[in-house]
């Protein structure tokens, strides 16, 4: 007999062992002929070597599973008595990652598909159209799926700091209290697709870092995916600053919606500008949404494209 601690690194315990650890009894029941106790994130297992090491072989898919859904359920439990969880680990090509729920996330566009195809093919991504067309989430998802195939180190996500009608010095709080509120968007979409154990040690450690594109200057941004959201609203320079800061096994994605742009009317914006003077510029990729892409509320899609059909309702435009 023979005593070994499985570490449940990567994983969030509660989700793992279940409340009352009521998941962790129905693994313990598929190996009766050991003893089996949680520690913290530690598993203590207490058997004969070759069911110890069955049952760690069996922990280990289970941690694969999570770390591809983000979920461990009952059904994936029992699936490993018949070896079926290890079939269902590998996803479709069209998969980005999974949500917190287990769902799948994957294009659900013709420019969606275009917009991961370029990100897996150039350095350096400009997503650019209409509210709602999913380009920030894309991005994002795009991020996560690096950060956990371990294509990069750290997911760095930015948006510049100019208000659609309000001053961030009005607002109550500390700096970070007045942009946590603006950068919101952003937190929305990694809660959706990151547990928040793993959600918030990521931002805790700085695996996961949000700021304003001010924060940007004078760094060297290598071995990260970078997200710049937002983007119609920097200016020429903020935006040669930005692309500037990319280092050595970077990516670069660029979002923006170039009508609802924030700037004062005399003020280029910086998106606009990039859009015109690096088209064609090797080793980046420019991609276009337009209605047909909005994947909110159908609602949305009749929304803008009535916007559309009235210029001059859209300032700046």
């Amino acid at each position: 007999m023979i005593e070994k601690l499985i570490y449940l690194d990567g994983v969030d315990v509660v989700e793992f062992c279940g409340v009352n650890n009521t998941k962790l009894d129905m693994l313990r029941s598929q190996f009766p002929k050991i003893s089996v106790t949680c520690r913290g994130e530690w598993l203590k297992v207490m058997g004969e070597p070759e069911m110890v090491a069955e049952f760690e072989e069996a922990v280990e898919s289970l941690k694969k599973y999570y770390l591809e859904y983000n979920i461990i359920t009952e059904e994936s439990i029992r699936m490993l008595a018949t070896g079926e969880i290890n079939m269902l680990i590998p996803t479709d090509g069209s998969v980005i990652v999974h949500n917190v729920d287990g769902h799948p996330i994957k294009p659900r566009s013709r420019n969606q598909q275009m917009m991961v195809e370029s990100a897996s093919k150039n350095d350096m991504v400009f997503a650019v159209g209409p509210a709602g067309s999913g380009k920030t989430y894309l991005a994002i998802a795009l991020a996560v799926q690096a950060l956990k195939t371990k294509q990069v180190k750290r997911i760095i996500l930015s948006r510049p700091a100019v208000e659609a009608g309000e001053k961030l010095g009005f607002l109550p709080g500390d700096m970070k209290e007045k942009i946590d509120p603006y950068l919101q968007p952003l937190y929305d979409a990694l809660q959706d697709m990151l547990p928040s154990a793993k959600l918030k040690e990521y931002l805790e450690t700085g695996v996961i870092q949000i700021a304003p594109l001010a924060f940007m200057r004078g760094r060297t941004l290598t071995g990260a995916f970078v997200i710049l959201d937002e983007a119609q609203n920097t200016t020429i320079p903020q935006m040669k600053m930005f692309l500037t800061r990319m280092g050595r096994g970077a990516r670069f994605v660029i979002t923006g919606d170039i009508t609802q742009i924030d700037l004062p009317r005399t003020v280029t914006s910086g998106l606009i500008y990039s859009l015109r003077v690096l088209d064609g510029v090797q080793g980046l990729s420019i991609v276009r949404f337009g209605a047909n892409d909005i994947v909110r509320h159908p609602l949305v899609q009749r929304i803008v494209e009535a916007f559309d059909r009235d210029d001059e309702l859209i300032p700046n435009a």
